[in-house]
């Protein structure tokens, strides 16, 4: 089987980072005197920015604008939040945000499902662009970038299709690292070295980012190695309604306490420079990906992964009259997974393709500010081998865009449309027949307003109105799926699905209790889903229920909150003058998503789910105490079994230390504290796995 070189085979590899990493630190040190009294000043000094609530920038945006200001609901994880909430999977690390679920497929291939949308309806982005790879093909297989090295993670909720294509009728997931630099740093080197370790599956994790420049050159190297064993669980791994159902042979037993075949082994490197001047910039960056895992839902299939990438990246900044800002950016990537059983090669997954765009904005047109792109991605997809139940496959979609925004007093109306004209089309092949070919044309709109009646409230509402061409997963699948135990068979006449949704959202961002509260309503028709016929299909002496894919009509109702309660300061538009704070912070949200042909619930929809944190912060030091409860999912779509509530306890404290430039942030987290038996409703795999047991995590990050 072939690998990249593993970071951590390199001598000394992990001791040449932290030299690296706190180089600055000695360069810029002060004399022991002063050092002395600065660290112990650090017990009177804030460790936590006291930042306003919804005043961070989303680059997701069409126009940068802040929470506050967006129509559509979003939100950012960033600083020590990310920090502390990171897991090796991108769908674990964003699982406790509001409306934010995951498909959880075992610690290594678990996507964001946002408001009860997942697959090829949520748009997973790496700083601005398409991941190129087969994430969204089935839920066994892994995102092709790593959590370690990221900056912040932004997540729009609700159809974004507008910039992002008609498959993001779900959301967006912005996934954002710097490996472009794009401001200058001449004379100026930074970076950040990131050490992890956790109890429950004897993990590790190591990363580092350096990064510097000189008069206009900039680079940009970034690199992270990862390893866990089987995690463990409190209990038994199936369910007892699953052992009822499916009894084992007589002689085997039930698995208990661990998880087999959830090991994983990763390694990343990135290099990219770039040259920023006064009106622009223009970078690239090549990365080389690779991940080794095992598949829970079957116990002797291992997935091998690869993906080399190149990003380029540039901007203009007000080259001609009235337009402010052209960027551009284009992304290509090779990729290719090989699954593994019992160690021979069983099936060879590819995707090659590129995702590239360019944005122009313009200042001020009769009061109004936007930005219209073009964005084009093509994908080649192809499978061989024992589980190849997708023709190879080429995919292509050309679009044009528009966002404009205009401001009245109190109020700003935001509007924009979107063009898409997507290609799919299977070629000849042996095992499939002739090839097929499908044109769709989409278009899709939004209308939303923002009323800021004072600097302390908002209140937002959009309509959306979002089309989504079914993929050729949807459109020409004919084959057994292993990891979904089923045989899958696609509908090559299945037409674009559709859908109408309304959002209000209020927002408070000063004051002693700051947050936002939302409701949102969505009408799909033609909602494409699998459904089972009952036909048995028997391959390899094995047994696979058929799952047909068509279209229905569909609804999802829903709300979301976000609430923080400053129980010492309030906040406020002035920077604070005290040193310690404590909060409480409320997450909550709800779904109703059900079929309005059949009135059933649609499968795995995600339950009502609450979160209490009491945050604590004195100077240097920091405290959080999180309870998470998940209700029980009893409303249930056919063939799916009742998920039992659960409820979570974790801890975290950190401590920070300061010296001159160089900050080293260390923390210990305790996670399910009482060892609960916590399972997903919103995973294929639900009934055969939990999530990890209690465990402890301790880590440090220096950045610098």
């Amino acid at each position: 089987m072939k690998r990249l070189p593993r970071l951590s085979d390199i001598p000394r590899f992990q001791y040449f980072l932290v030299v690296i990493a706190t180089l600055p630190g000695v360069l810029f040190a002060e004399s022991d005197t002063k050092t002395d009294n600065k660290i112990s000043q650090i017990a009177n000094s804030a460790s936590h920015v006291e930042e306003i609530p919804m005043d961070e920038m989303v680059i997701t945006a069409p126009l940068d604008r802040p929470l506050f200001q967006q129509a559509q609901a979003a939100s950012v994880l960033t600083g020590q939040s990310l920090t502390l909430a990171l897991e090796p999977s991108l769908g674990q690390t964003l699982a406790r945000m509001p409306g934010v679920s995951s498909s959880y497929f075992g610690p290594a291939s678990s996507r964001p499902i946002i408001r009860g949308l997942d697959g090829d309806r949520i748009r997973i982005l790496q700083n601005g662009l398409n991941t190129i790879d087969a994430s969204a093909t089935s839920v066994d297989h892994a995102l092709s970038f790593d959590t370690s090295n990221l900056k912040s993670v932004e997540v729009v909720r609700g159809p974004a299709t507008l910039l992002y294509g008609s498959n993001a009728i779900g959301g967006v997931v912005n996934s954002l690292d710097g490996r472009i630099v794009d401001e200058k740093l001449d004379g100026t080197i930074r970076g950040a070295l990131n050490d992890r370790f956790t109890s429950v599956d004897n993990g590790y994790l190591t990363s580092a980012m350096v990064e510097g420049g000189y008069k206009g050159l900039a680079f940009h190297v970034e690199a992270f190695t990862r390893a866990a064993e089987d995690f463990r669980i409190p209990g038994y791994a199936r369910t007892s309604a699953a052992q009822a159902a499916d009894p084992l042979p007589p002689g085997q037993t039930e698995v208990s306490k661990i998880v087999p075949n959830s090991n994983l082994r990763s390694e990343g490197l990135t290099g990219g420079t770039s040259y920023v001047w006064d009106k622009g910039f223009f970078g690239f960056a090549w990365t080389e990906f690779h991940t080794n895992y095992g598949s829970p839902a079957e116990q002797n299939v291992v997935i091998d992964m690869h993906q080399h990438r190149l990003d380029v990246r540039g901007a203009f900044y007000k080259p001609f009259a009235l337009i402010k800002e052209i960027n551009y950016k284009l992304a290509t990537s090779s990729y290719q997974h090989t699954e593994f059983d019992s160690g021979q090669p069983s099936t060879l997954f590819k995707n090659n393709g590129y995702d590239g765009r360019i944005e122009v904005k313009h200042e001020k047109i009769a009061g109004m500010e936007g930005v219209v792109g073009y964005q084009s991605d093509r994908s080649e997809f192809s499978t061989t081998g024992d589980e190849a139940f997708l023709p190879s496959t080429i995919t292509q979609a050309d679009a044009l865009f528009l966002y404009e925004d205009v401001t009245r007093g109190p109020f700003s109306f935001q509007f924009g449309g979107r063009y898409d004209h997507i290609s799919v089309r299977s070629l000849d092949s042996a095992a499939f027949g002739p090839g097929l070919s499908r044109q769709f044309d989409n278009l899709s709109g939004s209308m939303g307003v923002v009323f800021t009646p004072n600097d302390e409230y908002a209140i937002a509402f959009t309509i959306n109105h979002a089309e989504r061409a079914p993929t050729y997963q949807e459109l020409f699948a004919n084959g057994t799926h292993a990891a979904t135990g089923a045989f899958e068979i696609g509908d090559p006449s299945l037409k674009q699905e559709k859908s109408l949704g309304f959002d209000l959202n209020l927002r408070k961002r000063i004051g002693w209790m700051t947050g936002s509260i939302s409701g949102y309503y969505n009408r799909f028709s033609n909602f494409i889903g699998q459904f089972p016929t009952g036909v048995v299909h028997v391959v390899g002496g094995e047994s696979y229920n058929e799952l047909l894919y068509q279209a229905t009509n569909a609804e999802f109702i829903g709300s979301e909150l976000e609430a923080t309660f400053h129980l010492l300061h309030p906040i406020t538009t002035e920077p604070p003058e005290h040193q310690s704070n404590l909060h409480l912070q409320l997450r909550a949200d709800a779904l109703r998503a059900r079929d309005l042909k059949t009135g059933q619930a649609l499968p795995r929809t995600p339950p009502f789910h609450l979160s209490s944190t009491l945050i604590m912060e004195h100077g240097a030091f920091g405290a959080r105490l999180e309870g998470i409860y998940a209700a029980p999912q009893s409303q249930l779509a056919a063939n799916e079994f009742r998920t039992s509530s659960y409820f979570l306890v974790n801890l975290s404290l950190t401590y920070r230390i300061l010296q001159g430039p160089t900050v080293l942030d260390v923390y210990a987290k305790g996670m399910n504290l009482t060892n609960e038996d916590a399972r997903e409703h919103t995973s294929v795999l639900k009934d055969r796995i939990p999530l990890p047991g209690r465990g402890l995590v301790v880590g440090m990050k220096l950045t610098f």
